[in-house]
């Protein structure tokens, strides 16, 4: 009847002692320990199937007492789980005191009474089982959900991407994935065909940990499995960004690899440059820019101070026919109307005071290579006029002559002002928007691609660090997240000033938040005795001029729009939100070079 005395050759009336009990329980799964008639017993559990208990002689647990109905009560069993159930019992069956009125699962210590008989239960503990695959929406719902609960009280999250799982194989992958997973993570199958989870509380050694388990458990049912890896807030911060910076992971992995997402870079060596991609954007946009460069088409980068403009355009140059040619660029918002016209179509001697001796203009001397016009939305409608001309006709004349030179050029230009208002309000032409923008190519900014935001922060960390000969500092993870939700309007140009200027200034293994320039750092609120501080107290301590402080914040802010900008005043003006003249005047009043 699967009944064993506890004790052996115990006899009856004799009551089994709690620690000898212990030694025999030891290494049995799920028992009762059966106490009836003043003896104990132990009755072993199947791992599934149903125990009924009674005094009849057809179940399987049979107890003797008077109070036990024939069929009192029965146990199911699944999988660890034991769920007691009464069968109409005279006398009932009482739960830990309460009588049962409908099933109930037992754990391990609950106190069955079948009558008059006592049952104590013993179950190995059990995992809590993992959720099946839910839909997408409702995976990124959770996603959503654990990224606020994680950025709020700075807890550990990471996000799993798993690609290369034929439609074929991933029922399977799916149970392979119950076994590896935890109760509280959770995990879909996305309408692209990647398999999605979410890991709570996973820091990045764990998070790699787990997915280096699931690409083991994945072996035999998805050998090609490709795992990405994204943690917040290492990687990204909010839940879209931490999403993609997964899938770039899985996207460069190989078969059975698990790639974090750091590591999910394209480095684009573009002669002596090398560029930087990680967002899918801005991945597309390179291939397209590839594809651009095999004609010569003109091209129209657009795209915000700062967001890598001039990569994008010698990326056109060198993948071209021309890149063995000049590559030449010139910021039309960086000199003056007279000066840009000599620049671009040069001048005979004697042509304005200073003109010495004749000099070819760009258009003239890059000679069959590429010239790029940054900001070329800043020229003046007779300078536009001139270079609409040049572009149709590939002759210019100099300033001061009167004879046509030919020329061999790609136009490619740029610019951060949305070209079609400047038409409208008449301040650049059609005619010749419509002859550069032949292609027109847009660069997202990079507050629209945060998953590139540490990659690229760190690589210029590391290049900065290794210019200073040293060894570069660590961002702590509340410094990630303060970079993370910074707006960034420099784009990458500020990212690489901040990042040299914290490579110059740290000197400790990592970077803390009070490293961070002024314009990143977090607000501190001022402690409540600042504002409890009485009228007498306040007087006593000696206090600066407001014109003073207001003279010092304004000279400090000037100095980061500059830096950030990259020492281009138009460019630091739109950051300051004041004209060009305006600034001008400033850096004289401060002294500022």
């Amino acid at each position: 009847m699967g009944r064993v005395e506890a004790g052996g050759t115990r006899g009856a009336g004799e009551t089994a002692s709690i620690e000898e009990h212990r030694r025999e329980l030891s290494g049995r799964p799920s028992y009762l320990l059966v106490i009836e008639n003043g003896s104990s017993s132990l009755f072993d559990l199947p791992a599934t199937g149903v125990v009924t208990i009674g005094r009849g002689p057809e179940v399987e647990l049979r107890l003797d007492h008077s109070s036990v109905s024939r069929r009192h009560a029965h146990l199911l069993l699944d999988r660890g789980e034991v769920r007691v159930s009464d069968m109409g019992s005279r006398n009932g069956t009482r739960v830990n005191g309460e009588t049962l009125t409908q099933p109930r699962v037992l754990a391990t210590g609950d106190l069955v009474a079948i009558g008059e008989v006592l049952l104590v239960v013993h179950a190995p503990a059990r995992r809590a089982a993992p959720r099946d695959l839910i839909d997408e929406q409702a995976w990124r719902q959770r996603l959503a959900e654990e990224v606020d609960r994680a950025v709020s009280y700075a807890r550990p999250l990471a996000v799993l991407a798993i690609a290369g799982v034929p439609a074929a194989a991933r029922a399977g992958a799916a149970g392979a994935l119950a076994g590896a997973l935890r109760g509280i993570d959770t995990a879909c199958a996305a309408d692209d065909g990647q398999l999605l989870i979410v890991l709570p509380e996973a820091d990045r050694p764990a998070a790699h940990r787990m997915a280096a388990a699931i690409a083991g458990a994945l072996g035999s049912t998805a050998p090609g499995a490709r795992i990405g890896v994204a943690t917040c807030p290492w990687d990204a911060a909010d839940m879209d960004s931490l999403l993609l910076a997964a899938r770039a992971g899985a996207r460069v992995a190989a078969e059975g690899a698990v790639v974090a997402a750091g590591e999910a870079v394209i480095r684009l060596a573009l002669g002596e440059r090398e560029v930087l991609l990680a967002h899918p954007a801005m991945v597309r946009v390179f291939e397209l820019l590839e594809r651009l460069a095999a004609s010569d088409l003109p091209v129209l980068v657009i795209g915000e101070t700062g967001s890598g403009k001039e990569n994008a355009a010698f990326a056109v140059h060198h993948r071209s026919a021309r890149r063995d040619r000049p590559f030449v660029p010139l910021n039309c918002a960086a000199l003056p109307e007279t000066l840009v016209e000599s620049e671009l179509f040069g001048f005979d001697r004697g042509a304005f005071s200073g003109a010495v001796a004749a000099r070819a203009g760009l258009l003239e001397s890059v000679a069959g290579g590429t010239l790029f016009l940054d900001e070329v939305g800043e020229l003046a409608l007779p300078v536009q006029a001139k270079l609409l001309r040049a572009l149709e006709t590939q002759r210019i004349t100099r300033l001061g002559e009167h004879r046509e030179r030919p020329i061999d050029v790609r136009l490619v230009a740029a610019t951060h002002r949305a070209l079609e208002d400047e038409i409208a309000a008449g301040r650049f032409r059609q005619d010749l928007y419509f002859r550069i923008g032949g292609a027109r190519v847009v660069l997202p900014p990079l507050r629209d691609r945060r998953c590139e935001i540490p990659i690229l922060f760190r690589e210029f960390l590391s290049r900065a660090a290794v210019r200073a000969g040293r060894a570069a500092p660590e961002p702590t993870p509340a410094v990630m997240a303060v970079l993370l939700a910074h707006s960034w309007p420099g784009n990458v140009r500020e990212l690489r000033h901040v990042a040299e200027y914290l490579a110059a200034t740290v000197l400790g293994p990592t970077i803390e938040l009070d490293a961070l320039p002024l314009d990143l750092a977090p607000r501190i609120p001022l402690p409540a005795s600042t504002t409890a501080t009485t009228p007498t107290t306040a007087i006593a301590a000696p206090m600066r001029r407001l014109a003073d402080e207001l003279a010092e914040l304004e000279r400090r802010r000037i100095g980061e729009a500059l830096a950030a900008a990259g020492g281009v005043k138009t460019h630091a003006a739109q950051l300051l939100g004041m004209p060009v003249r305006t600034l001008s005047w400033k850096l004289k009043q401060h002294g500022i070079q």
